[in-house]
């Protein structure tokens, strides 16, 4: 008899899981061996770009066969990349695999030392010798936004022997990450601890968001509580990799010339420093709001002080409801059709052509991501999936990364395909926030309308406040070394202490932090990702918007959003946004954010 989709506890291992429920890496190469044979096809083909050297400015016929040879190279690396490390991501124990990512990772530095003399010899033609080149020939036309990137950062660009050398360090560019990677998901012991059922559980990384939400409060304790001493055993480890991480950005930094290390993430690609600095401030500011929303959920706990293992909890006992993977692909593809046919086109290959990686085993990498690196095959969703409302969220999350990485693959050439890191959360919480809506819409007990309100405040909470609070984490974890401090595993807690309990109102007896919880840092892979997680919150914002607006059925509002996700890197983040409506250097964004959440915390309130 076939298992239910939503009983996950007899997938221990990944042979055990249906074939339809895995994605289909068949798709990129068919065998590892295939793999191989493009490696070492693609490594030759890097090495013949020395043929361009001096000769971008001889003519425009020259300098498309350059751009269109580096192009090409740097697409075909992309799906022998994305190959090893998903291959790699389905069992983080496996030697081979991680092998196979470490040796893209050594082309991908052969790649660039190649390619290092193409950025200097555009800086040398003068502006009006490239215009005359792009009016010359039309085909230089899809590369006008590159060439337009690559002497913007004129200033920050080295010579050709410093670009080689920056692409030589590339190779030790992701040790630290990869350190905590195989860490977390493989290496580290996790423990197992008993429930108040008496099942025994191993608390790891992949589990661990579910057991923080069990509605007995001794077992949420339990699971965190555990959790946290294994992260805390060695937290000197894991201080050494992120101590690591903050050199490398310091190296980048100086390389390129920068005066921080949030400036030169920020550069890349082209976002105003008070960007981020606004959203650390206004959000500081805003604290009270969550603060209420927090004493609003102690309440309906019905606790007498709320502690940060209840964060996670129900807000309504009885209340947790569960969800087959069936029943998610139902609520996902039902939420987003009001986006037309076209978009619920790819959300039905999604599913059907098996792009997505649905259920937890053992050695799979933890969390969830989309993959959209495979331009000319699809994108790939993993996933953890553990049958509750957070499970279904990501869904429709990832999936919202895939159709925006369809849409630009589809539309635009590989060169302006890859949307800038600072777009990539906003379709993603567009259909978070689409998904809510349809639920809340359909449910009409008000215990479980509660429950669902609850859920979007915690989508506040986890992707406006959390993250910010993230984000402010990193900067002044980066500023402490921009001083010269040394920074350890114990440091680094006691800056995120400080940071957790004041978000969390520890001192105004809000929401009581216990010193152990400092420890959470170390569980954060996005850590690792220079800069990334202060553009969760402010997509968040900038979807919340847009969101509305789609939910108003203003049509004209998804013919825009359409046009966005087609769009990829086409232009720079702030003014594609602007196309949609939306204007991230002004504060109504965010206060259009602010304001929506207290409408839910007064309509939760109206049910007291």
């Amino acid at each position: 008899m076939r298992k239910a989709d939503n009983d996950i506890s007899d997938y221990s291992g990944r042979s055990k899981v249906p074939e339809e429920f895995k994605w289909r890496l068949e798709d990129l190469y068919p065998s590892a061996m295939v793999w191989q044979d493009a490696m070492s096809s693609l490594a030759g083909r890097a090495s013949s770009m020395v043929k361009y050297r001096g000769t971008l400015s001889g003519s425009p016929a020259m300098l498309l066969e350059a751009l269109a040879c580096y192009c090409g190279i740097r697409r075909d690396f992309a799906l022998l990349n994305s190959y090893a490390s998903m291959l790699s991501d389905q069992d983080t124990r496996e030697s081979v695999p991680l092998a196979m990512k470490q040796q893209a990772a050594q082309l991908k530095s052969s790649i660039d030392g190649a390619a290092s003399f193409v950025a200097p010899e555009l800086l040398r033609m003068p502006r009006k010798r490239l215009a005359s080149f792009i009016a010359a020939e039309p085909m230089l036309s899809e590369y006008r936004q590159f060439i337009d990137d690559v002497v913007r950062k004129k200033a920050h660009t080295l010579n050709e022997a410093g670009e080689r050398l920056i692409a030589e360090a590339g190779l030790m560019s992701d040790v630290q990450e990869s350190v905590h990677r195989i860490l977390s998901n493989a290496d580290l012991p996790y423990p197992v601890i008993r429930f108040s059922d008496g099942k025994d559980v191993q608390v790891n990384a992949s589990n661990y968001t579910l057991y923080r939400e069990s509605p007995n409060r001794a077992d949420r304790k339990a699971a965190m509580d555990a959790f946290f001493t294994a992260l805390k055993s060695y937290e000197r480890t894991f201080g050494t990799a992120l101590y690591g991480e903050i050199r490398k950005n310091l190296f980048y930094r100086n390389a390129r010339r920068h005066r921080t290390c949030l400036e030169s993430a920020l550069f890349r690609n082209n976002i105003p420093v008070p960007v981020y600095t606004s959203l650390i401030k206004n959000i500081n500011e805003s604290l009270p709001a969550m603060h209420r929303y927090l004493k609003l959920k102690k309440e309906l706990l019905g606790l007498d002080d709320l502690r940060y293992y209840d964060l996670y909890a129900p807000m309504v006992k009885g209340s947790r409801a569960s969800y087959s993977y069936a029943d998610a692909k139902k609520l996902v593809l039902a939420a987003t059709s009001c986006l037309g046919e076209e978009y619920a086109s790819v959300m039905e290959s999604a599913f059907s052509g098996r792009w997505i990686d649905v259920y937890p085993t053992a050695g799979k990498l933890s969390g969830a991501y989309m993959s959209g690196d495979a331009y000319g095959v699809h994108p790939y969703v993993l996933l953890n999936f553990n049958g509750n409302y957070e499970s279904v969220s990501t869904l429709a999350h990832e999936l919202g990364h895939a159709a925006h990485s369809h849409f630009s693959n589809k539309h635009q050439p590989f060169v302006n395909s890859r949307y800038p890191i600072f777009l990539a959360e906003v379709a993603s919480t567009v259909n978070e926030a689409l998904l809510v809506d349809y639920v809340l819409d359909r449910v009409k007990d008000d215990s479980e309308k509660i429950a669902l309100l609850g859920g979007y405040l915690e989508g506040f909470r986890t992707t406006l406040f959390r993250q910010t609070q993230f984000a402010e984490y990193e900067l002044l974890i980066h500023q402490a070394a921009e001083k010269g401090e040394a920074l350890t595993g114990e440091g680094f807690t006691a800056i995120y202490l400080d940071l957790l309990k004041k978000y969390y109102g520890h001192s105004r007896g809000v929401c009581t932090i216990d010193d152990p919880y400092g420890i959470e840092w170390s569980y954060i892979p996005h850590f690792f990702y220079n800069f990334y997680v202060f553009q969760y919150s402010t997509s968040f914002t900038a979807s919340q918007a847009i969101a509305a607006r789609i939910l108003e059925g203003d049509r004209k509002t998804v013919e825009k959003y359409l046009a966005f996700l087609k769009s990829g890197r086409s232009e720079y983040p702030i003014p594609t946004l602007k196309r949609v409506g939306i204007d991230m250097e002004r504060p109504e964004p965010f206060r259009l954010t602010m304001k929506r959440m207290m409408a839910i915390i007064n309509q939760i309130d109206a049910f007291q």
